[in-house]
């Protein structure tokens, strides 16, 4: 079976392969990281090799439709205004970047303030009236287990898996909370990316200003898990420990293409992971990279070189705690766990806002235009129903801004346009601030590019301005089946995709290069107009790049550096709201659980392959059209690789190579 696709991307100097196995046809030839469009042609046996199946699998082809009109933009607004734009690009332009980010905007910052008497008084008689399963015990330890996948959205009682928002209020609560002394974090292999990490990491740093303990434990560490570990007070781990503290690498397919950008990449994490950890353990950078360049695998050195406290187990942890809490040694430690603190509500602890509300749309997963029969009630971004909550929040003068909360490496192009159309709606009538989370790449950079300020985390993944769309070539499996096709046609180009049994033809892919790259040039001047920037300048920085937030800042394509927390307080000063004063945020995708979810919670938990396979053939069989979607970065333990359900590799596997 072969496989035809588009790619738009920075160079590619292909490596010698098979002439049996690949062919490829390069329409045009330029520098480095400074490429236009390439057609690529690939004839893949059937008995291909598993290398040669995985690196296409990292790529998105898509067989069905294909729509130049997907970028279409029948909105004379661009037009229009472009031309004023070029006027004044180059203030703006050089108005960004981090002077603008240090004067202009609020840090956010969290500032812990103790209750007066009043207040200490109002919160206990709401403790008397709270619901049952808010009580907790005084002097308990809150206890959190950080492993495995980090959703961006809410998520209701009856949901599996750890929140993003829920892990962040939890703290900020039990901080706050007179019955909560201390927290005991475990923290263990994580399979999600630097920008959760950082916002957890921000949210233990600021927990000790609460004057109360934050100890960790990490039986298995890495070095993200070492990097949100290190945050705390106090770390241990057990004598029998994985360490794996060696530090990163990156893969991708198609490795020629793009060297230059993975190598800024990766630099940027390592730098911002070696500045981190040796500010926190108070060491010089050196130091922590002669640590991990001599290869430290016993847990007895860490201890001698200060990475940990101690060397414990679980309960020698507890007992320690019991001791320190004066708990008597044949009672319980009184602990509340994660999921039953998450069900204490603010209002409970006095922590309500204000009367002013600031709305928050989350938008997580890849992007898709409609929801397909296969797909999970709480699973990737519908464009046509997150256009209706923006239409809500547009319509109503109850909030006074709204937070684009994006977490999403992209997807249907189509969608991405319709919904940047309508947060640029948004943006004109009310304050909109972007806040990305892990990533906001190709069409997750197109939904942020409309909003009036844009922040990221110094390590989110940005950027990504390209687009990708292609088609299958059956004739090889065809005929080693036996299977003869026949398309009769009218019109040129009506079989340009309904003939899967061949290859284009010479006129058909230049009509499909030219499609292709004219939506990719769309994506390009919607990016540049909308960060007031140069088609020319915007050029450096699309071609399907890549961006680190700190990158992507210095570059212009975003405003700020920060979390949600700073988002917030952006959001406040644009809506003349002042500093000190409190504000509601409203939820608009709050978890709604049906009783299938309910019913199998449990089931779903255990192996989660209904979700898995779901997720899986939602994504391959209903990516219609143009995709501007980011793919085929692999970060080794960096995003969870070595702890990937063997199921969903396995599936991966083998649809690559059929």
């Amino acid at each position: 079976m072969s496989k035809l696709l588009f790619l738009h991307t920075p160079h590619f100097t292909p490596k010698k392969l098979h002439t049996k196995t690949f062919s490829a046809i390069v329409t045009q030839s330029l520098t480095p990281l400074h490429c236009k469009c390439r057609l690529l042609s690939f004839s893949l046996n059937t008995t291909t090799t598993r290398s040669n199946s995985h690196l296409l699998s990292q790529i998105h082809y898509h067989r069905r439709s294909f729509s130049v009109r997907s970028f279409d933009d029948s909105s004379s607004e661009t037009k229009i205004q472009e031309p004023q734009q070029q006027a004044v690009v180059n203030e703006d332009y050089e108005s960004r970047g981090k002077s603008k980010d240090v004067d202009e905007y609020p840090s956010g910052e969290f500032e812990y303030e103790k209750f007066s008497a009043w207040k200490i008084f109002t919160v206990k008689l709401r403790m008397l009236v709270a619901f049952p399963w808010e009580r907790v015990r005084k002097g308990s330890v809150l206890t959190m287990k950080l492993r495995g996948q980090i959703a961006d959205q809410l998520k209701s009682r009856f949901s599996s898996g750890l929140s993003l928002p829920q892990i962040c209020e939890n703290f900020v609560k039990a901080a706050y909370d007179p019955r909560i002394v201390g927290i005991y974090l475990h923290i263990e292999p994580l399979s999600c990316g630097w920008g959760k990490v950082e916002e957890i990491r921000r949210h233990v740093v600021d927990f000790k200003k609460s004057g109360k303990f934050i100890i960790g434990y990490v039986p298995v560490c890495g070095e993200k898990e070492y990097y949100l570990a290190c945050a705390c007070e106090e770390l241990y781990a057990p004598p029998s420990a994985y360490f794996s503290l060696y530090g990163l690498t990156v893969q991708a397919s198609f490795l020629g293409e793009n060297c230059e950008m993975l190598t800024a990449l990766l630099d940027n994490i390592y730098g911002n992971w070696l500045d981190k950890v040796s500010s926190t353990k108070g060491k010089r950078k050196e130091d922590i990279e002669r640590f991990i360049n001599d290869g430290v695998y016993k847990v007895e050195r860490l201890k001698e070189e200060g990475f940990i406290t101690n060397i414990l187990y679980d309960d020698e942890v507890i007992s320690m705690l019991k001791e320190r809490l004066g708990v008597q040694k044949d009672k319980n430690l009184p602990m509340v766990d994660y999921r039953k603190y998450s069900g204490v509500r603010r209002w409970t602890l006095g922590l309500t806002g204000g009367g002013d509300q600031i709305a928050v749309i989350r938008a997580s997963g890849s992007i898709s235009r409609v929801r397909s029969p296969l797909s999970l009630s709480s699973s990737g971004i519908i464009g046509e129903q997150l256009i209706e909550k923006i239409r809500k929040v547009r319509e109503s003068k109850r909030y006074k801004a709204a937070i684009i909360r994006i977490d999403s490496p992209g997807g249907d192009a189509l969608a991405s346009d319709l919904m940047w159309r309508e947060i640029r709606l948004l943006s004109e009538s009310k304050p909109v601030i972007a806040s990305m989370s892990d990533v906001a790449a190709s069409g997750g950079y197109y939904m942020a590019m409309a909003a009036g300020t844009i922040l990221a985390e110094n390590l989110t993944l940005t950027g990504s301005i390209g687009v990708v769309t292609g088609k299958f070539n059956l004739g090889k499996l065809y005929e080693k089946i036996g299977f003869n096709k026949e398309i009769i046609s009218r019109g040129k180009y009506a079989e340009v995709l309904a003939a899967e049994q061949r290859p284009f033809r010479p006129d058909e892919a230049e009509l499909f290069a030219k499609s292709a790259q004219n939506a990719y040039k769309l994506f390009r001047d919607k990016a540049a107009f909308s960060r007031s920037m140069t088609v020319d300048k915007m050029e450096e920085y699309a071609q399907g790049r890549v961006w680190t937030g700190n990158d992507a800042a210095s570059r212009g394509l975003v405003d700020a550096l920060g979390g949600f927390s700073r988002a917030v307080a952006i959001a406040k000063q644009k809506a003349n709201i002042p500093e000190d004063r409190q504000v509601t945020l409203v939820e608009m995708s709050k978890p709604s659980p049906t009783l299938p979810e309910i019913l199998s919670s449990v089931g779903n938990s255990i192996a989660g392959v209904d979700r898995t396979l779901k997720e899986l053939l939602q994504d391959l069989t209903f990516s219609d059209g143009v995709q501007a979607r980011m793919d085929g970065i692999l970060f080794q333990r960096l995003e969870g690789v070595a702890y990937g359900n063997p199921i969903l590799t396995l599936i991966k596997d083998y649809l690559s190579s059929l």
